[in-house]
């Protein structure tokens, strides 16, 4: 796993798999064991945010595999989020997610979300009163920056940017995120956005990389297709395996989300699956279909955002 690394346009290498923390019942002792065994399986990047609840349950378990021994904190890959009411002031935020992991630091920390939310708004699902119409990205950014000069975070990045609000940030970032991590899968290939990142080698991070299935907002529609399941059994390979190798195929990390022991294993081992070139034609030809965890910010009678466009190239 070690040598599935990217380099960062911040001079660090990041593993292209990482393991996601999300869970629903945000069982803390259940969330704990998985992460134990995540670092004895190879897993090396973790990924997790404010708002998931999993950032104590993390801490806790990698500070006690580092402090077995089992790995070394120089070895560990954390990236957790800035919360979107926590946009005034990203400093204060990320020092109560390094108190809540007990770490010194982590490795890369995204703004969550192109959302401005009212301080002390913690709730996955925004009330219409909750939401700033201005997003002001620039100060945050600033903050984002601050965090890297005072050794909080080694890297900065973004999570659910269009390529216009990527742009929006570098009219006026010294530092240019390193990564912008989202929903992206063999049905939802974010093309465009791959080809905009990649003129200002920020690099993508793919979540729900299977399409989510098992997820509020997600679907079966990837692993149940016919071509990615054909694709799977020529290769003795499983359809997860087949979405999850087509996404490294493309130049980016992937975070898979299970904490289930088999499907662990099985998804830290698509780094080895060698898909030809009439595969990934075959993958890449199929309709796409967007699953979109945004469409929760997004409703014509409560929200700000009255469309998808609005909250992806918007003005707001």
């Amino acid at each position: 796993m070690m040598n599935n690394q990217v380099r960062l346009n911040c001079g660090i290498a990041m593993p292209l798999i990482g393991l996601g923390t999300y869970s629903p019942q945000n069982d803390r002792k259940t969330t704990e064991l998985a992460m134990h065994t995540a670092v004895k399986m190879g897993y090396r990047h973790f990924d997790t945010a404010k708002i998931y609840g999993s950032e104590l349950a993390l801490g806790n378990a990698l500070n006690q595999a580092i402090q077995d021994r089992t790995v070394d904190r120089e070895d560990i890959f954390v990236t957790s989020k800035l919360w979107s009411s926590d946009h005034h002031d990203p400093v204060s935020a990320l020092k109560q997610t390094l108190r809540n992991m007990g770490m010194e630091y982590v490795d890369m920390y995204l703004v969550h979300w192109p959302v401005k939310l009212k301080p002390g708004s913690n709730s996955a699902v925004p009330k219409e009163e909750e939401f700033v119409k201005v997003l002001d990205l620039e100060n945050t950014w600033a903050g984002m920056e601050r965090c890297v000069d005072m050794g909080l975070c080694r890297c900065i990045g973004v999570s659910n940017f269009s390529s216009k609000k990527i742009e929006s940030i570098l009219d006026f970032a010294s530092l240019p995120p390193a990564v912008n991590q989202v929903e992206m899968h063999p049905m939802w290939r974010q093309l465009k956005l791959r080809q905009n990142c990649g003129n200002y080698k920020i690099h993508v991070s793919a979540y729900s990389p299977i399409g989510g299935p098992g997820n509020s907002w997600g679907s079966t529609d990837v692993i149940e297709n016919p071509i990615i399941q054909s694709i799977a059994q020529k290769n003795k390979a499983t359809p997860a395996q087949v979405a999850l190798n087509w996404g490294l195929s493309k130049g980016s990390s992937v975070i898979v989300k299970s904490f289930n022991q088999e499907r662990m294993k099985e998804n830290i081992g698509s780094c080895y699956l060698k898909l030809d070139e009439e595969e990934m034609r075959e993958i890449d030809k199929l309709e796409e279909k967007k699953i979109m965890r945004g469409e929760f910010l997004v409703n014509e009678t409560t929200s700000p955002y009255k469309t998808l466009q609005d909250l992806w190239d918007g003005d707001i």
